[in-house]
């Protein structure tokens, strides 16, 4: 796929090869993932977005299961990371050995790469190792390195990270530091299957089971898809949009309504409304839209906003959770779609 230089007739038939991805992805994953339709949308626009993912469920909805896949059909590098208690920095990022020239006896230190050096990174149960080896990941989500004895060991391109959270659990797990958690451009909620969608899990996975998953992208395609993202043109009003229900989340600015105030102790930076845009480009590229609009702001919003608002003691003690503010938001933000 190769991606223009402007935006003539081109475009069209370029943006019908990137829709045409997701709906090959989307038929690829249905014999081993049930429902999970918006997951999986929501996880395809941070990749092309080159966003990371923190996503959030109860234990048994094949969060794993979800990435593991997802990572096959877009040919990449796949590494998994059991995150436990006594998991150090340096499990994940590698470490410095000293190494012995048996010829002449002189030594030096090798790096030996960590399984963070993967194209998609699953950093299962993440909310289970303490704040310094979560922070080890700060680097590496942000600048796409990590830096080890002062020398800078570049990660391979492109690098995602998507972290599973289990909610209920709170034995020996540790809060994600506020500053991580900004870095992940969506945080995904993952829910329980309604009857039917169960069912057919039963059947499928207590019987024999044969199901292989092909990869339907080549990094090449990949990579020319996320430069379109980056390419398309968003308008003045939507951006505008865009910024203001980000900064309607701050209780300290004009924009805030006051109900909003006595609830929200600290709203989204200036991160969420780049990823907001982020997203709306790349859910456009993924429905063959040319442009974004002010509808794929709103859809992107809530898992772009619930894990950077952070409560009063008052809303958390009338059970008003991030989601309700963001609902309450979205309903006075959407009268302006025109």
């Amino acid at each position: 796929m190769n991606l223009p230089t402007a935006f003539p007739e081109t475009v069209a038939a370029t943006l019908q090869e990137v829709a045409g991805l997701r709906l090959r992805i989307l038929k690829a994953l249905a014999p081993v993932i049930v429902g999970q339709k918006e997951v999986l949308d929501e996880v395809l626009v941070a990749i092309l977005s080159g966003g990371h993912c923190l996503i959030e469920g109860v234990p048994g909805l094949a969060k794993t299961l979800i990435v593991k896949s997802l990572a096959q059909t877009l040919a990449l590098d796949f590494g998994r990371i059991q995150f436990t208690p006594d998991l150090m920095p340096a499990d994940i990022v590698g470490t410095e050995i000293l190494e012995e020239d048996r010829e002449n006896g002189s030594r030096r230190l090798r790096f030996l790469d960590g399984p963070i050096f993967k194209n998609v990174l699953l950093a299962d149960e993440i909310n289970r190792a303490p704040p310094k080896t979560q922070s080890a990941l700060l680097e590496a989500m942000q600048e796409s390195q990590i830096t080890v004895g002062g020398v800078c060991h570049r990660l391979p391109q492109p690098f995602f990270v998507l972290a599973t959270r289990n909610p209920i659990e709170q034995e020996g797990t540790y809060p994600l530091p506020e500053g991580q958690l900004d870095r992940f451009m969506f945080m995904i909620r993952v829910g329980y299957p309604d009857g039917a969608g169960e069912l057919e899990i039963v059947r499928r996975t207590t019987g024999p089971s044969d199901v292989a998953i092909d990869p339907i992208v080549d990094y090449k395609t990949l990579a020319a898809a996320m430069q379109l993202v980056r390419a398309l043109p968003v308008s003045t009003h939507v951006m505008q949009q865009a910024v203001d229900l980000v900064r309607s989340t701050r209780p300290s600015t004009a924009e805030s309504p006051e109900w909003l105030r006595g609830l929200v102790r600290y709203g989204a930076g200036p991160r969420a409304s780049q990823f907001l845009v982020l997203a709306a480009k790349a859910r456009a590229a993924l429905h063959g839209r040319p442009c974004a609009e002010v509808g794929d702001i709103l859809w992107a919003a809530p898992s772009v906003l619930r894990h950077r608002l952070v409560t009063t003691f008052s809303a958390e003690s009338e059970g008003i959770s991030p989601d309700k503010i963001i609902e309450r938001l979205l309903g006075e933000h959407a009268p302006r779609r025109a």
